[in-house]
């Protein structure tokens, strides 16, 4: 069993303390805003379907993709409307790692939001590269989606990957994957910021391993664990998603490596407010 259970939780308190996504208490106080400028990505996972619509509850989508400038002022516009607002991130509806336009909306924030919370939601396959970077545009908090610890199970959640010019796919792309989002975890955290881990719980394929993603993830510094269910879509649109005691038992499992979030409100790429108080319906506002 993991020992530090409590001190991964005080570790970075002064940061999760007010990251509605990280705190049970801050998900009911504080608000968040997500900057949808992230267009582009380089893996498709099958459970995944990028949409731009204002419609749909979900990751991965957004009612448009916004330039850095247009981001920016309907950043400004919230702060000035909305004093609970601690956090913004960058969660797609692309890879925000993959895009620079989230490197210059990081620096623009922080040169002008310097009292937000920056976060970032990844897939990880950049993240080793890019965690300095993250690191000196003063981003606390990290978000990694690791849905696997073997290859050959994830060779059946993701279709393929795009790394270093190079399209690959089966158990080749699942390794390289695998690879780099563990060694993006570990660098992460050797820079200094804290890193949640995400895992979509597929019961027919991954409901096995996470316990073994939770248990290399804590060796490797996280600091918390989001397991969220599947939604049944796009290639899995024919699996089911886990049941509610199915769902309980592997949070309860896990919760030996590390502190389990259980408040996801799964957002979309474009989400605003606090999310305890938000129904799951979209709340367009960034008309400007």
């Amino acid at each position: 069993m993991y020992l530090g259970y409590k001190g991964k939780i005080l570790k970075f308190a002064h940061w999760t303390r007010v990251h509605p996504c990280y705190s049970p208490e801050a998900h009911f106080k504080h608000a968040r805003i997500h900057l949808p400028v992230a267009a582009k990505c380089n893996i498709q996972c099958n459970y995944c379907k990028r949409e731009i619509n204002k419609c749909e509850w979900r990751p991965g989508v957004a009612s448009c993709v916004l330039s850095p400038h247009r981001a920016l002022e309907w950043l400004r516009k919230t702060v000035e409307a909305r004093p609970e607002l601690t956090v913004v991130g960058i969660a797609g509806p692309g890879e925000p790692l993959a895009n620079r336009e989230t490197f210059l909306v990081l620096e623009k924030v922080r040169q002008q939001f310097p009292q937000l919370v920056k976060c970032v939601a990844t897939n990880g396959l950049l993240l080793a590269e890019k965690a300095d970077l993250l690191a000196r545009l003063g981003v606390k908090t990290v978000t990694v989606t690791i849905n696997a610890v073997n290859p050959q199970t994830a060779s059946k959640i993701y279709e393929y990957i795009v790394y270093d010019g190079r399209k690959l796919e089966g158990v080749r792309a699942a390794e390289v994957l695998l690879r780099k989002q563990f060694e993006g975890v570990r660098t992460a955290v050797e820079e200094g910021l804290t890193v949640r881990v995400n895992m979509v719980l597929i019961p027919e394929i991954n409901l096995g391993e996470a316990v073994k993603v939770a248990e290399k993830a804590s060796r490797l510094g996280a600091s918390l664990m989001n397991i969220i269910p599947l939604i049944p879509m796009h290639r899995f649109k024919g699996l089911r998603p886990p049941s509610c005691q199915e769902l309980r038992e592997t949070r309860e499992k896990c919760e030996r490596y590390l502190p389990q979030f259980r408040l996801c409100k799964m957002c979309r790429a474009d989400a605003c407010g606090v999310p305890g108080l938000e129904k799951s319906v979209p709340h367009v506002q960034y008309r400007l």
